[in-house]
């Protein structure tokens, strides 16, 4: 866990009065103040609850803190894992927890809203956003399909965001078609506090083949996502699972239901065995997104088109670890002009 690196000016000893108190808590800008003795034991905290029920019980402000403090505040021990720590702030309803070591020193503090950050990420992020978008009629002929706008933004902005919200920081888009109309919405991505870089296509290299392109291997599993999907699948979970089964390609499965509109006829010769009507379907497919480790890369051919499936065919035929990762978080692929439509709808609700 990261801990806080400014907990130290919140530190007050047990001498210091109310005013002093309230002074720091001002100026350390936690929200609470750690009350600890000359050897760092912590005897306390004073968070601006306690100075209001103080004052409201007409305590004085020359008066010492352990009048208004909490002589017994919940703590945690450095080894305790991040999960452990938020489960006893939402348990307690609170946003401060101070760390102590095994003989009660105080080294730390962790505070809900720095745990609640992401944890940046050096993975690289492949967005495929070179297709021509054909299916899509009239709003693709002067405008490339990843701008095209669901909600208040363009679908890939809203892909990149939904990266940026689990900590990744580093992408590539491939681009083709109207590709200087993304170059100069997106620009190097600093003005999303990140960094993107264009893998630039001379003509159609499929959704794996403009790999090829990367100006240098990554050193770590990276994503490539196509730049038509609206998703809020969590990233870190793949990351997770691509470890745990030690796997070098990882294609992410959508589960989804298809109800045949007619009763369904099983045969056996001339026989008639059984009629079920209207039966839902259950499978699996390919939901466009994937993490691969950097040494697939060598099965890519250089300026050729090749696409994502091809490429996990020839994994599995060289005997590379591959790996199917079930989800059903929400997931459209905006295809025709009745998934743009449904997105549209959907959007306010699913991007709250």
């Amino acid at each position: 866990m990261n801990r806080q690196k400014d907990w130290r000016s919140v530190l007050i000893h047990q001498e210091a009065t109310i005013l002093e108190t309230i002074q720091v808590l001002d100026r350390g800008g936690l929200r609470i103040a750690l009350v600890v003795d000359e050897a760092y034991h912590l005897l306390g905290v004073v968070t601006d609850g306690n100075v209001r029920r103080g004052l409201l019980n007409q305590i004085g402000l020359q008066e010492p803190v352990s009048k208004i403090m909490t002589a017994h505040p919940i703590t945690v021990q450095a080894t305790d894992s991040r999960e452990h720590v938020l489960s006893l702030m939402k348990a307690s309803q609170i946003e401060h927890i101070p760390v102590l070591d095994d003989q009660g020193i105080l080294i730390g503090l962790e505070v809900l809203q720095a745990l609640t950050q992401p944890t940046a990420k050096e993975n690289p992020v492949v967005l495929m956003a070179g297709g021509l978008g054909s299916r899509l009629g009239v709003l693709t002929e002067n405008c490339p399909k990843p701008l095209l706008q669901v909600g208040p933004k363009p679908i890939l902005e809203v892909i990149l965001e939904s990266f940026l919200e689990h900590g990744f920081n580093r992408f590539y888009f491939s681009v083709n078609y109207k590709k200087h109309m993304i170059q100069e919405y997106f620009g190097d991505g600093s003005a999303w506090g990140a960094e993107i870089r264009y893998l630039e296509e001379t003509e159609r290299m499929g959704t794996a083949g403009s790999l090829s392109l990367l100006p240098e291997p990554p050193q770590l599993p990276f994503f490539v996502m196509n730049g038509d999907l609206l998703t809020r699948i969590n990233f870190q979970h793949i990351l997770n699972f691509h470890a745990k089964h030690q796997a070098q390609a990882t294609l992410c499965v959508r589960r989804v239901e298809q109800t045949i509109p007619f009763g369904v006829v099983e045969m056996a010769q001339h026989r008639l065995l059984k009629i079920e009507e209207k039966p839902t379907q259950h499978y699996f497919v390919n939901a466009g997104i994937y993490l691969l480790d950097p040494v697939l890369l060598s099965l890519i051919p250089a300026q050729q088109p090749l696409d994502m499936p091809d490429l996990f065919r020839q994994a599995i035929e060289q005997g590379y670890a591959t790996a199917a990762f079930p989800f059903l978080d929400y997931w459209i692929d905006i295809g025709q002009m009745g998934d743009y439509d449904r997105a549209q709808r959907e959007y306010t609700q699913i991007y709250k």
